[in-house]
Parts: structure tokens; C-alpha cells; sequence
């Protein structure tokens, strides 16, 4: 199993398959690499070389104590990109990895990177403050850390709910996506996932999203229960000069498990799109 070896000394696990242009996925909290596993498959079987790293303290990656943070998740992306030798990549950031890949690209610019998706991502701020008032107040990212810190088995069992949609009246509930999750999450070391709750939810995105000058494309469903469309990608779409914006309506979080057939399908035509209009200077 490859391993990129982080500033610090941290190794961080990554897989990778298939041959071709580069796409570089990174997962959303508090799960792994294989949360991308349908696109892992789809993506390597349509001329792509794909990767998928899991995120320090999660997965197979080393459990630290400290560094659990963005800057520090930035680098090790910057790391797995330098040690797969991935160029002119398609960076694909879900929820925590949007603002993985926003930060990246905000510290290490766009040299590597020929495009980029965000999906039901926290940037460009999921807090609530008096200038982002459609953003979640602390009290439940305070909830979300009692929850890990008390009872994170019971507390991930739980999540998967509303992460999928599947508490929702008639939704046709997943006992396997459900268990994949669970297990995945109690990979993650709780120090790291407990620091990562901060991460996603008060660091402040909005002036990596104006470095990025890549073609961009946001997808969000409009009943995600985690990351509100309305503080997401409603405003990071503005933000982004150019991006594209599909919003699944009544999709949740977890869209690229529920819809993994529509979502690979957008995605591939995101990427020739771009790819075509390059050839021809568009």
C-alpha cells in the first residue's frame, strides 16, 4: 500500500488505479478513501488514473495528535500529489475534501490542477456569524463534538441517517451504506476526529475559493441536511469566476453513494466539456 510521507513525518495512505489524466479524490468526515469507491471504479474504467488518499487520523493513515488541521490537510494533499505524480489533475472534494481542495489550491495554487468539483462542500464558511447568517450555529457543531468525545460508535451509526437522506418519509434506507459508513468512521483516531469538527465548520473559505482559476463545478443536493445548500454552494458558486452549479433536487449529503450512476455521468461530462473546450481555445 502507498503511502505519501507528510512534513511532519505522517504517513498518509492512498490508493490509485487505472492510467490516464490524473482525478484526485478526497473524502468527506469522518470517513475514508473508499467512500469514493464508485467512482474509484467508474472513473479507472473510463481512461482515468485514479486516487484517493484517506486524510491523516482516518482510515489507514497515521492516528496524530496534533496537526488535525486544514492547513496541515492542505500540505498532506499537496504531499499524495507530489508522491503519486499526479499533473493536470481533476481535484474532486467531498464535504471536509471541498474545503480540502479550496484550501489546496489556496496555498499551493493550481500548477498540478486542470479542474475541480466540489460536492455538498463546506466552503465557503458552514458557521453562523452575524455577516453568514444562513450558516449553522455552533451549538450543534458543539453536539457533533460531545457526540464523538461520548459515544462516537453510537454517534456514527446515528449520522448515517440524515447523511444519506434515509430518515426522510419514504426514503428506501441502505443497510449496506449504512454499515460501510459506520465502519469507515470508526477507522478515524478520536482526537482526529474530534479537531476535525472545527475544521469543517469554522474555517472560513471564501478567499481560497477566489484563487481558484480553474474550470470549477459545484454540485449540491437541495435537502442536504449536513452542509446546508443555502451557506454552500448557493454562495461558493458566486464566488468561483466561472464555475458551474447542479444542484439534485431532494438529494442529500451522501449523493455520490445515493445517485452514484447520475453523479459519475455529470462528473465525466464536466471533464471532457472542459477538456473540449480547451482544444478548442473556448
Amino acid at each position: 500500500m502507498p503511502f505519501a510521507i507528510a512534513t511532519d513525518g505522517a504517513k498518509i495512505f492512498y490508493k490509485e488505479g487505472g492510467s490516464g489524466q490524473p482525478i484526485v479524490f478526497s473524502h468527506g468526515w469522518p470517513l475514508t478513501a473508499d467512500a469514493w469507491d464508485a467512482q474509484f471504479l467508474y472513473f479507472g474504467q473510463h481512461g482515468y488514473r485514479v486516487i484517493a488518499h484517506d486524510r491523516r487520523s482516518h482510515g489507514r493513515s497515521d492516528k496524530t495528535w496534533d496537526h488535525n488541521d486544514m492547513d496541515t490537510y492542505a500540505d498532506d494533499l499537496a504531499a499524495v500529489m507530489e508522491a503519486a505524480g499526479a499533473r493536470d489533475a481533476v481535484l474532486i472534494g467531498h464535504s471536509t475534501g471541498g474545503g480540502e481542495v479550496a484550501h489546496y489550491i489556496g496555498r499551493h495554487g493550481t500548477e498540478r490542477v486542470a479542474k475541480a468539483v466540489l460536492v455538498g462542500a463546506v466552503p465557503p464558511l458552514m458557521l453562523k456569524t452575524a455577516s453568514n447568517p444562513e450558516g449553522t450555529p455552533k451549538a450543534l457543531f458543539d453536539g457533533i463534538r460531545s457526540g464523538v468525545a461520548n459515544n462516537a460508535a453510537q454517534f456514527y451509526w446515528d449520522l448515517s441517517l440524515p447523511f444519506y437522506g434515509f430518515n426522510r418519509d419514504g426514503a428506501h434506507v441502505s443497510e449496506g451504506l449504512r454499515g460501510a459508513f459506520w465502519t469507515q468512521s470508526m477507522m478515524a483516531g478520536i482526537k482526529g476526529a474530534y479537531d476535525c469538527v472545527r475544521e469543517f465548520s469554522e474555517v472560513d473559505y471564501n478567499d481560497d475559493l477566489r484563487k481558484i482559476d480553474v474550470p470549477t463545478l459545484f454540485i449540491h443536493g437541495d435537502d442536504d441536511q449536513i452542509v446546508p445548500i443555502a451557506a454552500a454552494a448557493l454562495k461558493a458558486h458566486k464566488i468561483v469566476a466561472g464555475s458551474e452549479l447542479k444542484v439534485y433536487p431532494g438529494a442529500p449529503h451522501g449523493l455520490a453513494q445515493t445517485q452514484p450512476e447520475r453523479f459519475n455521468n455529470d462528473v465525466l461530462k464536466f471533464i471532457q466539456d472542459t477538456v473540449r473546450m480547451s482544444a478548442t481555445g473556448a
